[in-house]
């Protein structure tokens, strides 16, 4: 899979699905979409207003929030399974001004210890410029409790079987 491939959203089919980062009918959520490029889960992803903190500068809770939500996107896709977030390290390296969308997130497994995966995040302004990183640690679960509790539908849901199967 070393061609971009769009990341579908099985999750929009779920009864009271409406995440803040993923969902595209949460009118005040940040409704982000996924793709696959390689090792790599990427987002491009354009601010509205009411989401930045000081005067023109993206709150740095939502960009702790894109982190996180694209690095449970790559335990979906990469990983296989679910998981959910354990610990956070976030830095925020520059202002990330609203006038420097779109902004791009680039994820990335830096390492698996047992069953925490810690993934890399960086948070990139259009210039390429980057305005913070985070390294994300997610507490990953086998498939059949991914399933049951945290309603993972499996890959087959993400990705579409003509690309999985093109390996």
């Amino acid at each position: 899979m070393s061609k971009p491939v769009a990341i579908l959203n099985p999750f929009h089919k779920l009864e009271g699905y409406n995440c803040f980062g993923c969902s595209p009918d949460n009118k005040l959520g940040l409704r982000m979409h996924f793709r696959v490029e390689g090792d790599e889960v990427l987002c491009d992803w354009e601010p509205e207003s009411h989401l930045q903190g000081w005067v023109g500068v993206l709150h740095g809770g939502i960009q702790a929030t894109l982190m996180d939500e694209i690095a449970s996107w790559y335990v979906f896709v990469k990983l296989k399974t679910a998981g959910v977030t354990s610990k956070m390290e976030v830095k925020l390296i520059r202002p990330v001004m609203m006038e420097n969308a779109p902004f791009r997130l680039r994820a990335v497994l830096q390492e698996m210890q047992r069953n925490i995966a810690i993934i890399k995040v960086g948070l990139y302004m259009k210039d390429g410029t980057l305005g913070a990183e985070s390294l994300m640690h997610y507490f990953t679960y086998p498939q059949d409790i991914a399933h049951e509790k945290l309603f993972y539908p499996g890959i087959e849901h993400f990705i579409p079987a003509e690309v999985t199967s093109d390996k």
